[in-house]
């Protein structure tokens, strides 16, 4: 049996809200006693995860005096040090506290859009702090529930207005800070702006510094819309832009369940493993995740092994599907290329496109050939059972 233990180089990450999460829902109230960032740091360390994530509050309580705030940092750093855990990215709550009940950037009161920003500025100093390269946005209030409320240019235009004021804020700071952008189609709010990976690239493209700014997908997002979220982590990366990424699993079209990785669609994690380790990801694996609202915290380090496992497991199957020869075989035949379309291929020229339109393509056996879809997708499966 492989090594599936996890090393530094894998880069594993976990939230302090993640193996924190204390199993409060809707219907329930808490299962497990909070533990500190401290204790949630150690926690880490001992199941060997590379690095620990946070929101601002996650680490130091939203009505802290200074004082206390540099007692709660200067702890957590030498948690940080005597457990070399680092700090890769780190974000902003800016939808648990009421002042955000009608979002952050997008608020209609601009008290409470210029707060979000103050807030978010002391956030990220704390980020680069604590040596964060990484920070996302999370939009969880940033929405409707009826369109009466809000006018959708206008949040456009308000987002746009805030994301190149802390571009800005950063660059005169000198800080080593990218930002990316997390997409989600619904909850807390009936809707959310920017609500998929494809729309937040878009919107990146319209801002003052668009190299600054990728996204970061998230697994659970995009399937409680129904959206296939490798395809989605594929834009991101072919377009450069796939600065970090939220590992979990979700039922499609449930509320955002935040599940184990691969808890529920192995497949769709097996080829989201193999996209990311075929083409050298390079960044954090971030699970953003926590445990069954029946375990304690014996049964969250249990979760945070199991999310780390399944990669590595899923890693190494995604190395036999490129060594599996039947499979090779059947992929090469497939994408088979036998030179006669070459004086067609690259970019546009008029005699090109003029001898395209002259040549005459034999539609039936085109149409008549099989492509051997179902056999290689059931050696994948048979791959994913451990059968091959």
């Amino acid at each position: 049996m492989s090594d599936y233990t996890p090393k530094p180089e894998h880069k594993f990450t976990f939230g302090l809200w993640t193996v924190g999460n204390i199993g409060r829902d809707p219907f329930g109230e808490p299962v497990r006693e909070p533990l500190s960032p401290v204790e949630l740091v150690q926690l880490l360390a001992e199941v060997g995860a590379y690095g620990v994530n946070f929101h601002d509050n996650d680490l130091v309580p939203i009505d802290a005096t200074p004082p206390e705030r540099d007692k709660i940092v200067a702890n957590f750093k030498k948690a940080l040090a005597d457990t070399g855990i680092v700090v890769p990215m780190a974000t902003t709550n800016l939808f648990s506290d009421p002042t955000f009940k009608d979002g952050a950037f997008t608020a209609n009161d601009p008290k409470v859009r210029a707060y979000a920003l103050q807030k978010t500025m002391n956030a990220i100093d704390l980020g680069a702090e604590l040596g964060a390269s990484i920070y996302v946005f999370w939009g969880g209030r940033e929405g409707t529930e009826t369109d009466a409320a809000k006018d959708p240019i206008t949040a456009i235009k308000r987002s746009r207005e805030a994301m190149n004021f802390l571009c800005e804020y950063v660059l005169d700071q000198g800080y080593d800070l990218k930002f990316a952008l997390e997409a989600k189609p619904n909850e807390p709010r009936g809707d959310i702006y920017n609500s998929t990976t494809g729309h937040m690239l878009a919107f990146i493209e319209t801002l003052d510094h668009p190299e600054m700014v990728g996204v970061n997908p998230e697994v659970a997002h995009e399937h409680m819309a129904g959206l296939n979220f490798v395809h989605g982590v594929a834009q991101a990366m072919e377009s450069g832009k796939l600065f970090h990424i939220d590992l979990n699993d979700q039922a499609f079209g449930r509320y955002d369940q935040d599940f184990r990785f691969g808890m529920v669609n192995l497949k769709s994690a097996f080829f989201l493993v193999k996209l990311l380790e075929d083409n050298g990801y390079d960044g954090d694996r971030h699970f953003d995740a926590h445990a069954y609202r029946t375990e304690d915290y014996e049964g969250v380090k249990d979760f945070a092994r199991g999310c780390m496992r399944t990669y590595l497991i899923l890693k190494e199957k995604a190395e036999r599907f490129n060594a599996d020869p039947e499979i090779q075989e059947l992929l090469a035949e497939i994408n088979a290329d036998d030179g006669s379309m070459e004086a067609f291929k690259g970019a546009y020229a008029a005699e090109k496109a003029a001898a395209l339109k002259a040549h005459t393509f034999n539609r039936a056996v085109l149409g008549a050939r099989g492509m051997k879809y179902e056999r290689l997708d059931q050696l994948t499966v048979e791959l994913l059972l451990g059968v091959r």
